[in-house]
């Protein structure tokens, strides 16, 4: 720990030297500046570094690495366990680095570290192109793609890694370097699901996919039929063509002008199709699931990038998330998931999610550290409410969720889906062999961990 002189000389030198602009404790700002999508994150950096660019990025790791200070970096800031922030830590704050560069001609983009799906999408929309994205449109690319990325594409497209091009990153030396197939190489198979154990991402490149049309239809039902249209759901999805994809999702009727006003705030069971292709197609495959009787139906075709926007949710909720991964959705498992639902604490936001997976997924390169990849679906017990008296039920809700299915568990488990639950969850999202070749690139590009907030990977 530097001496409090040291600290102060180091910190006016870094106010002094930063292009962005430097927030300590005590300034204006100071909290606005810490706050996160999760209301239950509450800690105190010692400094927040709002980086302009990649030479502001150096600046400040080697400002923290001379004060002995460990380092979070904040993209969107939506990670569940806090990714973003640390007690007494420097904060690399990229938000200001949000530029996204579009080359149609080689279906390529290239992402600042700092930008939201929002940003990547609406700058891609205009060329009829799209890549695997969050299903949120605040989150932060960064730390979506190095976590693997699962999203409304990723049957048509793959897990967003998939399609990871390059990351240029500053290593916990304050030395910029690029990984890709031909540079750092191993560097770069780490930052395929590894997350931020290795660096900060400045700018990331992606490959883009042909996405003309979009089509969605969200039908909800009463809840007594839910077990019916899960089932049907299953086989429209799974015995269709990769580009339908979508979610089970229970949860409180959104008060929306297509949601009848008496139904509002209601738990009803609702199926998103989604599809990447026309609206015709997509209600092909739709009808089983239009026959079923319903309470709401909104089908068309939308914009991918306004498709995005459909499940945002607002700032300063409290979030306890989970997952799981299973062999199958049998009959079995389908009643007593639906039957959890009869629990969900209300009122709330909170969702109870199935995912479809298979198609380009399950296709994809098995050699990265996404041992999800294979199993066909995935339950997401999404929690957030707003009034930390009910913290308790709700997590108590989630829990129960993840014990309902666990009997149908493959064991693997998508980092970016949870927070903080210890050491053998996360060797679980990485896979046991991948988790020692990780740990020896996280020796070389990090031996002291300066990188720890996050779903670490300690050095070997």
């Amino acid at each position: 720990m530097a001496s409090p002189s040291k600290a102060g000389a180091a910190l006016a030198g870094l106010r002094e030297d930063l292009v962005g602009e430097v927030v300590a404790p005590g300034d204006p700002g100071y909290d606005d500046a810490r706050a996160v999508f999760n209301a239950m994150i509450d800690r105190r950096p010692a400094v927040i570094a709002r980086c302009a660019n990649a030479a502001d990025v150096v600046r400040a790791v080697r400002f923290a690495r001379d004060l002995d200070l460990p380092i979070a970096v904040r993209g969107g800031g939506h990670s569940v366990a806090g990714a973003a922030l640390g007690d007494g830590a420097l904060v690399v704050d990229l938000r200001r680095m949000h530029e996204v560069t579009v080359d149609p001609a080689a279906e390529a983009v290239r992402i600042g570290g700092g930008a939201t799906m929002s940003q990547l999408d609406r700058a891609t929309q205009p060329y009829g192109l799209a890549t695997t994205g969050g299903r949120v449109s605040t989150t932060g690319v960064g730390g979506f793609v190095l976590g693997g990325g699962t999203g409304w594409l990723d049957r048509a497209f793959g897990l967003a890694v998939d399609n990871l091009v390059g990351v240029e990153l500053v290593t916990a030396d304050a030395e910029r370097v690029h990984a890709n197939v031909d540079e750092n190489p191993e560097l770069f198979w780490a930052l395929h699901g590894g997350g931020g154990n290795f660096g900060v991402a400045t700018a990331l490149t992606l490959e883009l996919h042909e996405l003309p049309v979009f089509s969605i239809a969200l039908l909800m039902y009463e809840p007594r039929l839910g077990p019916e249209a899960v089932r049907a759901f299953r086989e429209v999805v799974l015995g269709g063509p990769d580009e339908a994809g979508g979610a089970v999702l229970y949860a409180a009727a959104p008060p929306e002008a297509f949601v009848p006003p008496h139904l509002v705030g209601t738990l009803l069971c609702g199926l998103l199709l989604t599809y990447a292709g026309d609206e015709a197609s997509m209600r092909g495959l739709a009808e089983p699931l239009l026959a079923l009787p319903h309470e709401v139906e909104l089908a068309g075709t939308v914009p991918y990038a306004d498709a995005q926007c459909m499940f945002d949710h607002p700032t300063g909720m409290r979030n306890y998330w989970s997952a799981e991964y299973l062999t199958g959705l049998p009959d079995e498992l389908v009643d007593v998931f639906c039957a959890r639902a009869d629990s969900m604490p209300m009122p709330s936001r909170s969702q109870q999610i199935l995912f479809p997976q298979g198609g380009a997924i399950a296709a994809g390169p098995h050699t990265y550290p996404v041992p999800y990849r294979d199993a066909p679906w995935a339950a997401h017990p999404f929690g957030i409410w707003a009034d930390p008296a009910d913290d308790e039920r709700a997590i108590a809700w989630v829990r129960d969720v993840r014990a309902d299915v666990r009997p149908w568990s493959t064991g693997d488990v998508y980092l970016n889906f949870i927070g903080d639950e210890g050491p053998e969850r996360v060797r679980a999202g990485l896979g046991e062999a991948n988790t020692l070749r990780l740990a020896k690139v996280k020796r070389h590009y990090d031996p002291d961990n300066v990188f720890r907030f996050n779903h670490n990977i300690r050095p070997v």
